[in-house]
């Protein structure tokens, strides 16, 4: 099963709306499809798309997709749509006058082509010629480096894309240098650590949350809550009768919506609500990633034998961003709320199965593949499972609009 494994990783605009996905498959240390002597690039590529689903995998947004030098010899990515993919060409292919032959082709074949790793090495001007996008890593280049590429090609047509970008002054320096796309995790970081207030609006989610989160569900106190606010309980239930949940007749007050949804799927769907209100301001991703997080997490609970956890482990994935959400230590967080202890523990580090289901997703979402493999040992579940798990929580959070 090691080639159905993959990994995708953001790439922002500079509003912070997903442009594109990173997409990496394990065929070895470098992410990409690397051909064999008994499997050519051609029917990795196809094999993989097919496998996925480009679509399913990336929704609107374009794929970025890493090949080496045997996979553009052979022409593989012509499998791929033009209009829908990046060929992004690794820092180890060779600029030979065939690959510069080969990239013109590509490009004039409608293709748009990107540059990984770009150090502004003299032996690759010959294909900066036919890229649209040079890929600079913020963690491989120190400042001035960053700043050196920016001037010299910043004005030149091409795109610059900041990868590795893992902080906010991260973000800060390569928005002000012009670079114009931006890759890394930042933005599942809070912004800061330090003791801030939380707004009211977000006080109110936060009741609403710890509402749903008790053990015994308290609808008197809840009604209490959104009798109120009914601006909050007006959203709540357009949110329930929105299409996404598929019911045929209308909710019209939290009882009736208890009674036809029944308790644990209310719980949930309130748990979803809060988690995207809270996250005003924020970029959509964020949520996209929670929610994925959750439903793969709920969907994987079944292989590591822990049916009983279903809900706390649905619950972990969504306050696995509540940090970032609230710009607040993710302890803090979740001390105000009455969730499982196991959940507690999980997300602040502590040692637990939940725990090694969380680390799972970490490495799947980072394209970790040794950490992956370590993740699934110590759960003792068959590989296989997780790219299922992963599929359809990709299928699940689409459904969702996020």
């Amino acid at each position: 099963m090691h080639g159905k494994f993959i990994a995708r990783q953001p790439i922002f605009d500079s509003r912070l709306r997903v442009f594109a996905y990173e997409l990496l498959f394990r065929g070895g240390p470098q992410n990409c499809f690397v051909p064999s002597t008994k499997n050519a690039a051609s029917s990795v590529i196809a094999d993989s798309i097919t496998l996925f689903d480009l679509r399913s995998v990336t929704g609107n947004a374009l794929a970025f997709m890493n090949v080496d030098e045997l996979a553009l010899r052979l022409d593989a990515p012509r499998l791929l749509p033009a209009d829908r993919v990046i060929i992004e060409i690794l820092e180890t292919v060779t600029p030979s006058e065939e690959i510069v032959k080969i990239c013109r082709a590509l490009r004039h074949s409608g293709y748009s082509l990107a540059l990984d790793d770009f150090v502004d090495h003299p032996k690759f001007a010959p294909l900066v010629e036919y890229a649209k996008f040079l890929k600079v890593d913020f963690q491989l280049l120190d400042a001035h480096g960053r700043r050196r590429i920016a001037d010299k090609y910043g004005r030149s047509g091409i795109s610059l894309l900041a990868e590795k970008v893992e902080r906010e002054d991260e973000l800060a320096e390569a928005r002000q240098l012009g670079y114009s796309y931006f890759q890394g995790y930042f933005f599942c970081r809070p912004s800061m650590l330090e003791t801030r207030e939380i707004p009211g609006n977000k006080l109110l989610h936060l009741r609403l949350l710890n509402l749903v989160c008790t053990p015994e569900l308290d609808c008197a106190a809840l009604e209490e809550l959104l009798k109120h606010e009914p601006s909050l309980l007006y959203r709540l239930l357009r949110y329930l009768n929105s299409p996404l949940l598929g019911l045929r007749t209308e909710l019209h007050s939290v009882i009736h919506a208890i009674a036809l949804l029944g308790e644990r799927e209310f719980r949930r769907w309130v748990s979803i609500f809060t988690i995207i209100a809270l996250a005003a301001g924020k970029p959509p991703e964020l949520i996209r990633t929670a929610i994925t997080r959750a439903y793969f997490c709920e969907e994987f609970c079944q292989a590591v034998d822990l049916d009983d956890e279903k809900s706390n482990l649905f619950l972990m994935g969504l306050l696995s961003i509540a940090d970032a959400l609230l710009d607040k230590p993710i302890a803090d967080v979740l001390g105000s709320l009455p969730i499982a202890s196991q959940v507690k523990t999980a997300l602040t580090g502590g040692e637990n199965r939940l725990h090694d289901v969380y680390e799972l997703v970490l490495a799947l979402e980072r394209a970790q593949w040794p950490r992956v493999s370590a993740c699934v040992d110590r759960l003792a579940v068959p590989e296989e499972a997780v790219p299922a798990a992963f599929q359809s929580a990709l299928q699940k959070a689409s459904a969702l609009g996020t």
